[in-house]
């Protein structure tokens, strides 16, 4: 057909050889440091985390099945053990405005202290309170109070009746209050008739006399409520002296141990006044006579202010907190106050704020997918305000969309000192740099992790050293030699790149588990190479419905694909279908036609909207490959077409214009192409080939056709020279290589395409 000779065997895998293996199981081999494979990355953490500057957070850049999440947890829980320990943050109520918590700072380990201090106080309050009430002494001072209110108020009706008689009136009780009546020899009272027969000067002297009488008794009357009064203030004095000598050992025992702690000293403080004088009031709401939901609901409240709420604690000794968040609504960062339901009312107090993720990861490290912050209404603005301020404010949702009309609780905002990373992919990282102003001066540190490692000699000991540390965290059996080469070829593979390995760890730990279940099911004590094959056959095979879906249309014509003979215009190009964990290749058929016209090429798919920017880019640098080689002295009199037949979706990339220009090409001198041969790889505008994607599932793909319809040693595929490095083929394709029944050749330029396909 042509002198350029197909790829020896040699070149389409590119083996590992267990002999070169230092080892002869996974066992004797040390754990690897991550450092050994992302050192980029790993330095770029170490600054993040040794700057103490503001702004100076980081967000890890990977792919999702990197391991980063792994990494980044090992390196903060190695942190963690340096530096002191995060103090202990907890709420008391505010004695000055009930509306607004206070938030006290204690040592480590001394918060949990002060709330089973104060948890013992209340519980030590409530008896202390009744037996306070309950007193002899302030029993005795109640009663002589009582006892002296009641003389003094008897004492000036007496003298007023007394004021009276010695006038001729007389001051009686009824059942409406008091009245004047005149009386007769200073004892019985006047009737009416015989007042009216009285002379006119006695009745009117008599008529003064109760009148002014009548004065001094709505003086009298208007005083009572006023000694009243005075009275209680006296009672509640009383109360609260009795109260101060009961209470006051109480706190005074409590004040000792936090004698270095003067926010703590000066709540005490604050405690024993408002307990003092608030004592008639505790007295009511703390009485054990009643047992309605009323009494106590008021009861629990009248002590509960004197509870505290240890928000965050961090036992003494202990290390760093190391917080992830995997919910990161804006409550889960920044906090919540819950309510409870009373007598159909939701009710709220300071002993119902929950800490959320920042304030549980203050002094330490704080760890946030950086998709799920953003895909969180409110969290992505929510984080940025707190470290921009460096405080953490708890904040409602119905605050910040204009909804919360009640009274709510306002605490008081905690300092911020922590390390805030953020893991995402690259795209995202771009995309918040881009867009988001703000995004770049709180995250000024990227550590970017490497998704492919050389394969070198260094890096496939370093990546045998990785596999058997993921053997061991996984609690798996040991591998042999032949078996970690197998899933290093197979990491050559993911990375689609010979002279590659993918840094990927989620498909290795993923195989790894599966080959230790067939190892199971073998009864053997280390992971073999066997083993590995069979679980990659597994995977293979739970894949490959929709694949084989494919090949079987094509076998019965339902999808034409012709493998043998020659065809002007037409030629089989290859594509790459990805689905979840499915990723293969089909050849699909492109045609073009030409005729008269002015010059124009025609991408069908572009025109009915099915063909991405790029796919319309290739066929846009092919028509001016065509148009330069062929229309400088004369512009070309011809129209043509090109079209993906059976392509009901859409079309994107341009590893198909190497075909697309030799259909193309084929359309305008009339020199069929041999069907046998299937292309892939894009073109320039000057006809050298490119190197494209997915070459191994490429070939894979139009061999399996062929084989499947019997090879005839005419088949093969054309591939760019720049691939031949990536070449990880399956063994079936070596084979028919080597036994020439099939052949893979590397080119150049389209000028060595078309020899080959019309030689």
């Amino acid at each position: 057909m042509t002198s350029l000779h197909p790829l020896p065997p040699d070149v389409l895998y590119t083996a590992c050889i267990p002999a070169d293996l230092p080892f002869e199981t996974s066992a004797e081999l040390p754990d690897l440091d991550a450092a050994q494979i992302h050192g980029r990355a790993i330095e770029a953490i170490h600054l993040g985390l040794d700057i103490r500057h503001d702004g100076y957070n980081l967000f890890l850049l990977g792919e999702t099945g990197s391991g980063r999440h792994a990494i980044i947890r090992q390196l903060l829980e190695a942190e963690s053990h340096s530096g002191d320990t995060p103090a202990d943050w907890c709420y008391v109520f505010n004695f000055g405005d009930a509306d607004r918590p206070r938030l006290l700072r204690l040592p480590c380990g001394r918060g949990a202290r002060l709330r089973d201090d104060m948890q013992h106080f209340v519980e030590e309050l409530i008896p202390a309170i009744n037996a306070a009430f309950q007193s002899d002494d302030y029993r005795g001072r109640l009663e002589a109070m009582q006892e002296e209110e009641k003389l003094r108020e008897e004492t000036a009706l007496q003298t007023l009746g007394r004021d009276a008689g010695e006038l001729g009136v007389a001051l009686l009780r009824t059942p409406h209050g008091f009245a004047f009546v005149p009386m007769k020899n200073g004892e019985a009272t006047l009737t009416p008739e015989e007042f009216a027969e009285l002379p006119e000067a006695r009745q009117h002297e008599l008529e003064e006399h109760i009148k002014g009488l009548r004065e001094r008794l709505h003086k009298l009357t208007n005083d009572f409520p006023r000694w009243r009064r005075e009275l209680q203030n006296r009672i509640r004095q009383a109360g609260s002296e009795a109260l101060q000598l009961t209470v006051t050992h109480l706190v005074d025992d409590l004040k000792p141990g936090y004698a270095d702690l003067p926010d703590v000293v000066a709540h005490l403080d604050e405690l024993l006044r408002d307990v003092t004088e608030s004592g008639e009031s505790l007295r009511e709401s703390t009485r054990s006579d009643d047992d309605s939901e009323t009494t106590t609901y008021s009861g629990m409240i009248a002590v509960q202010r004197y509870l505290v709420n240890l928000l965050v604690e961090n036992p003494s000794g202990g290390q760093r907190p190391v917080v992830y968040e995997d919910h990161p609504t804006l409550q889960n960062l920044v906090g919540r106050i819950e309510h409870m339901v009373h007598m159909g009312t939701l009710m709220s107090n300071f002993t119902l704020i929950r800490a959320g993720a920042l304030q549980r990861a203050n002094g330490g490290f704080l760890v946030l997918d950086a998709l799920r912050v953003l895909n969180q209404p409110y969290a992505w603005e929510g984080l940025k305000r707190c470290l921009k301020a460096g405080v953490v404010r708890i904040e409602s949702l119905s605050d910040l969309i204009g909804l919360g009309s009640t009274v709510q609780l306002e605490p008081e905002p905690m300092p911020l000192d922590l390390k805030v990373v953020l893991v995402g992919e690259r795209l995202v990282y771009y995309l918040l740099s881009q867009y988001d102003p703000e995004f770049p001066a709180l995250f000024k540190i990227n550590a970017d992790m490497e998704s492919e490692i050389g394969r070198t000699p260094e890096n496939t000991a370093t990546y045998a050293r990785l596999i058997a540390t993921l053997a061991r965290q996984a609690k798996l059996r040991p591998l042999s030699a032949p078996a970690v080469a197998r899933i290093i070829e197979h990491a050559a593979r993911l990375a689609g790149d010979a002279e590659r390995l993918s840094t990927h760890t989620q498909p290795i730990d993923d195989l790894l588990r599966q080959a230790d279940h067939f190892a199971a099911r073998a009864e053997a004590d280390t992971i073999g190479r066997d083993q590995v094959e069979a679980a990659l056959a597994a995977q293979k095979y739970r894949n490959e419905r929709l694949r084989l879906r494919y090949r079987d249309e094509m076998l019965r014509n339902q999808l034409l694909i012709a493998t043998a003979g020659q065809h002007t215009g037409q030629i089989n190009g290859l594509a790459v279908i990805q689905l979840g964990e499915s990723t293969f290749a089909h050849p699909a058929r492109i045609t073009a036609t030409v005729r008269v016209g002015d010059g124009e090429v025609i991408d069908i798919e572009r025109e009915v909207k099915l063909g991405g920017p790029i796919h319309s880019k290739g066929v846009l640098i092919l028509s001016s490959f065509v148009g330069a080689r062929f229309g400088l002295g004369t512009p070309l009199s011809l129209k043509a077409s090109l079209v993906f037949e059976q392509s009901y979706g859409g079309v994107e990339g341009d590893s198909a214009s190497l075909a697309e220009l030799c259909a193309l090409l084929s359309a305008i001198a009339q020199l069929p192409l041999h069907q046998s041969l299937a292309v892939s790889g894009s073109v320039n505008q000057f006809g050298i080939v490119q190197p494209v994607g997915g070459i191994n599932e490429k070939i894979e793909g139009f061999f399996e056709l062929c084989a499947t319809r019997g090879l005839t040693g005419e088949q093969g595929v054309l591939i760019p020279s720049a691939n031949v490095c990536h070449l990880m083929l399956a063994s079936e394709v070596v084979d028919a290589v080597r036994s020439g029944r099939f052949h893979i050749w590397a080119i150049n330029s389209v000028d060595e395409a078309l020899a080959l396909l019309t030689g």
